[in-house]
């Protein structure tokens, strides 16, 4: 992942995360250096971003790819705060709720913002970013690795 300048800053600057694609979200993904996705993650905008990945995770859920699995994933971002969503999957249906909820997860994986992004668009793999550190596990090592295995996840 490039920490230098990238050049690709007003993709994300200009971008309405509903109107976007799965495809073009990786494409301004994948342009943006890693600076430049914290520096644009603040605020109102980092909430817009955030908050509109985790509702496309239903859409792009794959009950076929996921077979009998009955899980609870619970995402920590890091950033300017934290934000957590759960990921849920029972019964060949996937929800998504902002918050911890009461419930035990099976596997709670924690990044910063543009770790997240990265591995939400395609464009990083959770195996190499646990193995560099940039992605902390706790719980469930092989649903962690898995992510892309029940998720439709965007290549640019």
């Amino acid at each position: 992942m490039d920490d230098g300048a990238g050049g690709g800053a007003a993709g994300l600057e200009d971008l309405d995360p509903a109107s976007a694609c799965p495809e073009e979200f990786s494409r301004i993904v994948r342009d943006l250096s890693t600076r430049e996705i914290r520096e644009l993650m603040r605020g109102d905008r980092r909430r817009r971003v955030l908050g509109e990945v985790f509702r496309r995770m239903e859409r792009q859920f794959r009950p076929e790819r996921a077979g009998p699995l009955d899980a609870l994933v619970r995402w920590e971002v890091t950033g300017e705060s934290e934000v957590v969503h759960e990921v849920a999957v029972a019964g060949g249906a996937c929800t998504v709720r902002e918050g911890r909820s009461g419930a035990d997860p099976h596997v709670t994986p924690t990044t910063g913002d543009a770790e997240f992004l990265r591995l939400a668009s395609g464009n990083a793999g959770p195996v190499t970013m646990f193995t560099t550190r940039r992605l902390r596990i706790a719980g469930d090592l092989g649903l962690a690795a898995g992510p892309a295995r029940y998720f439709g996840v965007p290549r640019a």
